[in-house]
């Protein structure tokens, strides 16, 4: 069936979503046509809203609406101890657990050179940077058990041989390959809680 033009390209943008193929981009988009012009005008709005105000923290890198997220805004967060994540996303999973009282730092991904991405391509040099200026106390390493995670991890141990901070890693209570933001929040607080020291070993 070929649809109407203005429709197959409603189709076509949904397909650009993570994990939707053609099947479920046209069955997004005919649900679509039941909207009022209201609600579809709302929905727009909202796609164009995120476009223009969302940006990255200054300190952290994570997602907001102005120059520091809410996390390093709040002043009552302990910002000696800082999160280490692969995106912003798994830091609302630690948020919606509640256990963790300091701050974060997003990575914006992993090393992985298979895929062409090498550390420079990561938020790494800001983190060392934070690090040293910011007498950081304690870096815990919530990375993806993975190769691309383990090699990471190790990179950023390797950086920061020589300061005094405390690294660690969450424990390994999370599945090997699990993403962050589909752990539940027991397994989670666990494996933070249970978190390991990492000693440069030459």
């Amino acid at each position: 069936m070929l649809y109407p033009e203005s429709l197959q390209n409603l189709i076509n943008c949904y397909k650009k979503l993570p994990g939707v193929g053609e099947k479920s981009a046209e069955r997004m988009a005919l649900c679509s046509l039941d909207f009022d012009f209201d609600t579809s005008s709302i929905f727009a709005q909202a796609l164009l809203d995120v476009k223009q105000k969302i940006k990255r923290c200054s300190i952290c890198n994570n997602l907001s609406e102005d120059d520091l997220c809410p996390v390093c805004k709040n002043t009552s967060r302990n910002n000696k101890l800082i999160c280490v994540v692969e995106e912003p996303k798994n830091i609302i999973q630690f948020e919606k657990s509640g256990f963790f009282n300091g701050v974060y730092h997003v990575l914006d991904g992993l090393i992985s050179p298979l895929d062409d991405v090498n550390p420079e391509d990561l938020n790494i040099e800001n983190l060392i940077k934070r690090v040293n200026d910011e007498n950081i106390e304690e870096v815990i390493l919530a990375l993806k058990p993975s190769i691309e995670g383990e090699a990471t991890s190790l990179y950023i141990t390797k950086l920061l041989e020589n300061s005094n901070v405390k690294i660690t890693k969450i424990a390994h209570g999370v599945p090997i390959g699990a993403d962050i933001d589909y752990i539940d929040a027991l397994t989670l607080e666990m494996a933070f809680e249970e978190r390991k020291m990492i000693e440069n070993k030459e």
